[in-house]
């Protein structure tokens, strides 16, 4: 079996305040350390986190993102998810945790909304 890996790509967003997150691979037990330190690191009024080339998530990384939802949301700080896709989605509603993202089609829709 091989190791899937997560990368991440850390981006300044179009406007100031924002930073862009492109994660390319799955979030799950084995990969989400880096995404978590690089969430923890993020001090942006925004953070987008951009899923397009996110496969699939595991409970560990549904975790990972309400808890980078809770930091963020305590802090005053908002957090976007791009491009989510059918399965993710589907795994964040059966979990009951949809609710707490706002989901975009772009980032450039994401950077645009207030």
């Amino acid at each position: 079996m091989t190791q899937d890996q997560l990368t991440i790509q850390d981006l300044p967003g179009s406007r100031e305040g924002q930073r862009i997150l492109q994660l390319h691979g799955p979030l799950v037990m084995a990969t989400l350390f880096d995404f978590q330190s690089k969430v923890r690191a993020d001090h942006s009024q925004r953070l987008i986190l951009d899923f397009s080339n996110v496969p699939y998530v595991d409970s560990a990384g549904i975790g990972s993102l309400v808890g980078a939802y809770v930091t963020r949301q305590k802090d005053g700080h908002s957090l976007a998810l791009v491009g989510v896709n059918s399965r993710v989605r589907t795994v964040l509603q059966v979990t009951h945790v949809e609710s707490f993202f706002r989901f975009f089609d772009s980032v450039p829709q994401a950077e645009g909304s207030a």
